[in-house]
């Protein structure tokens, strides 16, 4: 059944608030994603499905493009606001909307928008009350047994940190006896190129030769590529600074700072191009191992969030400060000591993640199954 046929479209009743206008009050203030405030006011109370219009995780495998909310709230114009008619449960509106496949519906070059007339026309299958809510109580129970999975993964990457302070001690706490040296004496920090043949938004295409990363490329676990933009081997061959090669590290060094992500061989695009908002790391692997680097700058990355960023508006790590940024140099056969630990329990945390990814997914496809077949 289409959306516009099983549900309110009630996108006329929002009211976006510009972040200088709004008062701080107990009501969520909602967008595209998620909770982005919380106002003194509330313009809708009511069980609702969010889907977003612009903005959204449009192609991601593991971020939804929906997701629902309940009670007083205030919604602004970067989500379409669905109710659904009787007969139609909430939980099961929002799971059939969560990971849609939106890519013949979505228009825009860089910030993709799913207008009110595509959301009117999208379709989901319909089945009894009944059945509705016993695919919603199978889903929950995955939902349980995939937050007991994350929680385990937490605790392997607090075991990685325990470990390295173990060996090393802790990089935010000076130590008279520990060897520290400047990130430069390891590493290459090297800019892309923002000059004149920067790549302007009609250079980006969904399939080329060269993969142009972007903000959601780059996450705290590593490469995303959910969501791809490519430029053209021309324009590649016209810019100068900013290509990955293998081995590479990327940090993103405005908005979000301090995600990195490792160039391995592993990763299965061989032209790759930094945004203006990253640099590459290109470490001295004669001095440091990649491992033992990526860990200690995550447990440096809270002090240098709070006392090297620069910027209000849009935090900023440029590279004058990245050079002040003091790291230890132990001798390269205790970091690769640690690296072959860190490989141990990488180990164990891609034996969970295949089975939050596959096997969850396998689950729920055959519950669901099961359920409608029932």
């Amino acid at each position: 059944m289409k959306l516009k046929n099983c549900c309110d479209i009630l996108d006329s009743k929002r009211i976006p608030i510009t972040a200088a206008n709004r008062k701080k009050g107990p009501y969520p203030y909602y967008g595209a994603n998620g909770v982005q405030d919380y106002v003194d006011d509330y313009i809708f109370d009511d069980e609702l499905v969010l889907l977003a219009e612009d903005g959204g995780n449009f192609g991601s495998k593991e971020k939804p493009i929906a997701y629902r909310i309940s009670g007083k709230c205030w919604i602004n114009n970067h989500a379409h606001v669905l109710k659904p008619k009787n007969d139609l449960n909430v939980d099961y509106l929002c799971y059939s909307l969560a990971f849609y496949n939106v890519d013949k519906l979505i228009n825009g070059a860089t910030r993709k928008k799913l207008t009110q007339s595509a959301v009117k026309d999208m379709e989901i299958p319909i089945v009894p009350l009944a059945t509705q809510q016993k695919i919603v109580n199978q889903i929950k129970k995955v939902q349980l047994l995939k937050s007991t999975k994350k929680k385990r993964l937490n605790k392997l990457d607090e075991l990685i940190k325990a470990r390295f302070v173990e060996m090393f001690g802790d990089p935010n706490i000076s130590e008279k006896n520990q060897k520290k040296v400047s990130m430069t004496d390891v590493c290459q920090i090297i800019d892309g190129d923002r000059g004149k043949n920067y790549p302007h938004a009609n250079d980006f295409c969904n399939d080329g030769y060269c993969l142009f990363l972007n903000a959601k490329n780059v996450t705290t676990s590593g490469f995303d590529f959910s969501n791809k933009m490519y430029i053209s081997k021309e324009k590649d061959e016209a810019l100068k600074k900013g290509k990955l090669n293998r081995g590479d590290l990327v940090l993103t060094t405005r908005g979000t700072i301090g995600n990195l992500a490792f160039y391995s061989s592993n990763i299965p695009f061989d032209n790759i191009r930094i945004n203006s908002g990253m640099v590459i790391l290109r470490l001295n692997h004669d001095k440091i191992e990649e491992r033992f680097f990526i860990e200690h700058f995550k447990l440096q990355l809270l002090r240098i969030k709070q006392k090297v960023a620069s910027g209000t508006a849009q935090p900023q790590l440029p590279i004058s400060t990245m050079n002040k940024i003091k790291i230890f140099l132990p001798p390269l056969s205790l970091q690769n000591e640690f690296a072959n630990f860190v490989q141990q329990v990488d180990k164990s945390k891609f034996e969970n993640i295949v089975y939050l990814n596959k096997t969850l997914s396998s689950k729920i496809l055959s519950q669901l199954g099961d359920a409608i077949r029932d």
